[in-house]
């Protein structure tokens, strides 16, 4: 099963690990198992990211050094160096490290979501796995390497987020036994859960309620909307990794399919998140703004603004929507 990871460290003595932008638990619960898993082979290893670590997932790096991509620091450390991506094969989700991909000795994917057709990039993915933690830690156990506690609780951190707390459709058996693993060597899971869901400050609660105050519903109340604009981000005092969570919350209506947030960012970007109880594969909604994720959890860049972004998502999301209740077919479109 895992071949094609094992020649490819085998082949390096020298690694920079990456994820996404905007790195979440489960990139970051990733990059540390691997980080450790080469550590013991007597690998060199550096993890670098597009972005730093938002506030509320320090306490998973505690101890750890995890840098900034710098081309002028680190390109003479890519000629050396082999690049392995975790948890995105997409190499327009890499933010700053997209140059890394044109200078690194050789560049491998290790990631749970489906591969894109246009992707260039090449790996191991399985998309049967709840995270890219799973599989992380799925190779920690073939290789015989035990984790530290404060590597465990990162992958412990990145499985039940990426499962929603063991929820989401791609939760598994594979997905309880990784986690159960991670308990071993010294996860525990309270104080995660502290950590992850009470541990927020005021500024983003503000944000919820700026949010909450734009909800709209759209295709007879199966679509719900919000839109967080830059001018809310400053009324809340808060920052961009404060919205957290905040596109699930219309899913507890019993009336909503899938749940959108608008994140308008500088320069007229936005960033579009989308969430769907599981009828709706809100990833292949995503890929026609080019960007991905699971069947209900997904996510886009798009530099049309808010307005034109909202027209055109919504525009797929009737067409899918239709489709599904013209045919009538129960499942997954």
């Amino acid at each position: 099963m895992f071949d094609g990871i094992v020649s490819f460290l085998n082949r390096h003595n020298s690694f920079i690990l990456t994820t996404h932008d905007s790195p979440d638990a489960d990139g970051l619960g990733a990059e540390l198992v691997f980080a450790h898993i080469l550590k013991q082979a007597g690998k060199r290893v550096k993890i670098i990211n597009a972005s730093y670590v938002s506030e509320h997932l320090k306490f998973l790096t505690e101890g750890q050094e995890i840098k900034k991509w710098n081309y002028e620091e680190h390109t003479p450390l890519l000629r050396e160096s082999a690049l392995l991506i975790l948890d995105t094969s997409d190499e327009f989700h890499l933010g700053a490290g997209r140059e890394a991909i044109k200078k690194a000795k050789e560049v491998f994917v290790i990631d749970h979501h489906d591969l894109k057709p246009i992707s260039k990039l090449s790996g191991f993915v399985d998309s049967s796995a709840s995270s890219t933690s799973e599989l992380s830690i799925e190779y920690a156990c073939f290789t015989g390497v035990e984790l530290d506690p404060v590597t465990a609780t990162a992958a412990y951190a990145g499985i039940v987020l990426d499962s929603g707390f063991f929820a989401y459709p791609k939760t598994s058996i594979r997905t309880f036994k990784t986690a159960m693993k991670t308990l071993e060597w010294g996860a525990a899971p309270n104080q995660i859960y502290k950590q992850l869901m009470e541990n927020s400050s005021c500024a983003s609660l503000l944000l919820q309620k700026q949010a909450l105050s734009s909800l709209k519903f759209y295709i007879g109340r199966l679509v719900a909307v919000m839109i967080l604009r830059l001018e809310d981000f400053d009324e809340a005092g808060a920052v961009y990794s404060d919205v957290e969570n905040i596109v699930n919350i219309p899913l507890k209506a019993k009336e909503v399919e899938a749940a959108v947030l608008i994140k308008e960012k500088e320069q007229g970007e936005v960033y579009c998140s989308l969430r769907s109880k599981g009828t709706l594969n809100v990833s292949k909604i995503a890929q026609n703004f080019r960007g991905g994720g699971h069947i209900t959890a997904a996510g886009f860049m798009s530099s049309l603004g808010v307005d034109k972004t909202l027209e055109k998502l919504l525009s797929c999301l009737e067409s899918s929507l239709e489709a599904k209740l013209l045919t009538g077919v129960e499942g997954r479109l």
